[in-house]
């Protein structure tokens, strides 16, 4: 149980994954690590990742759609930031047997950490955290997914490793289908739930974060304002245009042109503005803007709030990562699944947890009305995939050094996107990333253990 005063928790969990990591990551046969210079204070990923600061607007939507009052809303940001920071340390530790991590209860309080092998559960409770043992490691599970997902069609439209049962759920919109597809692969039974399903899920066509724009007769909404050099645009979804598309802003103003588009395989795309419209570091919120300040990707059970012209501002939590979707144009991979609700013209919206942006509006099925499901595509994929840098509160890292040019304090470089396992070096020191983000000035290693382990 991670259920402790919020000011508590930051410290407590980041002394019980430094721990871990002294005391039990080197190998018996290595030669002893060097010890990490002491300091007189670890920053607490929710200081890391601003979770006091979060907008009115946001944990008022938190409010309407978890039932949460201003208090309970602020404590569960925190636990989710600590517990992500937790989880990312333990999988770096596991490493194979590592089976899944996620949050529990009404405020987050509660880390589950899954693995294969029961020598790890003391390490994981150490933590705080719960141990699970299961018989499937994430990467196994994730390997068999990527099996299905090359088979599948529009009859099992959704497949996905829910990691709380350890198994692949598949979901299935006409009797027989998923069966037919494990056989055509051959994908153990064992390995399986078959979910029925009604909805097909499918791009919200239809045409600051949230505000409409329009290409020809369609609407979509804008993800998340980036800068690309001195260029300003933003992110969105991929099937709202493709690359050549003009675009119009919320106000029939002319905007700009999509730069870049892939869909279906991903549904990620950016759009270049013209010199009448200004990149910010805002969300439209429902009644103001919400402030983005980095790109943290949030663990399984974390809450999640989405901007989007057609509906606004709505809450959830995150179901799943890496998903597949088969949409009648085809098969996109890598989105996350969230119980949050998506109306038509809402796609290429933003998706915020906290004040971390997590990624744009892809399609899902359902309402605003009834409730539904939705995906989306994960930002740090566009970012990365055009050298896009997120506008965020902090300072414009700029483009930085040349290609292959170091940082003066190493190979760190403010405006890169980093991957969970990525390693750089820092003021003399090796440093591996921890929780997949984009660097940006103030969030250099030593300063946020958080996301950088020390080597």
């Amino acid at each position: 149980m991670l259920r402790r005063s919020v000011r508590a928790v930051g410290t407590a969990l980041a002394a019980a994954g430094l721990a871990l990591t002294a005391a039990q990551a080197v190998p018996a046969s290595a030669a002893p690590a060097a010890p990490a210079p002491t300091t007189a204070r670890q920053t607490p990923a929710a200081e890391t990742l601003r979770t006091a600061a979060a907008s009115p607007e946001l944990l008022a939507a938190m409010g309407r759609d978890l039932g949460l009052d201003r208090t309970q809303a602020l404590s569960r940001l925190a636990h989710e930031a600590e517990a992500g920071a937790t989880a990312a340390r333990v999988r770096q530790h596991l490493g194979g047997t590592f089976a899944g991590a996620w949050v529990d209860g009404a405020e987050s309080a509660t880390l589950t950490v899954a693995t294969t092998r029961a020598a790890d559960l003391p390490a994981i409770r150490a933590t705080g955290a719960r141990a699970r043992l299961v018989g499937h490691s994430l990467t196994a599970l994730e390997r068999a997914q990527a099996t299905l997902d090359r088979a599948a069609g529009v009859d099992a439209p959704v497949r996905y490793v829910d990691v709380r049962t350890n198994r692949i759920v598949v979901e299935e919109s006409r009797p027989g289908a998923a069966a037919r597809l494990l056989a055509a692969t051959g994908v153990p039974r064992a390995l399986v739930t078959v979910v029925r399903t009604a909805a097909a899920p499918r791009p919200l066509y239809d045409l600051r974060g949230g505000d409409a724009y329009y290409m020809g007769g369609g609407r979509c909404s804008v993800g998340f304002p980036v800068t690309r050099g001195t260029t300003q645009g933003f992110a969105t979804a991929g099937h709202c245009g493709r690359a050549g598309t003009a675009t119009t802003g919320f106000n029939q103003v002319a905007q700009g042109t999509f730069q870049a588009s892939v869909f279906p395989g991903n549904d990620m795309a950016w759009v270049a503005a013209n010199s009448s419209w200004t990149a910010t570091p805002y969300v439209k919120g429902s009644g103001g803007n919400v402030q983005v300040t980095g790109s943290v990707l949030q663990p399984v059970g974390a809450s999640v709030c989405r901007s989007g012209s057609t509906t606004g501002w709505h809450c959830g939590t995150v179901q799943q990562h890496n998903t597949s979707v088969t949409y009648p144009e085809g098969t996109i991979s890598g989105v996350t699944r969230t119980t949050v609700c998506a109306e038509p013209g809402d796609s290429g919206g933003s998706y915020i947890s906290g004040s971390q942006a997590q990624g744009v509006t892809s399609g899902g099925s359902g309402n605003c009305s009834s409730g539904g499901t939705t995906f989306f595509q994960p930002l740090n994929p566009i970012l990365q995939n055009y050298g896009l840098t997120l506008r965020t509160t902090g300072s414009d890292p700029g483009p930085g050094p040349g290609p292959g040019d170091p940082e003066p304090g190493g190979t760190w470089k403010a405006g890169t996107v980093y991957q969970s396992g990525a390693t750089v070096t820092y003021g003399g020191a090796s440093y591996r990333c921890l929780q997949g983000h984009q660097a940006q000035t103030g969030w250099e290693p030593p300063n946020v253990p958080a996301l950088w382990q020390r080597l």
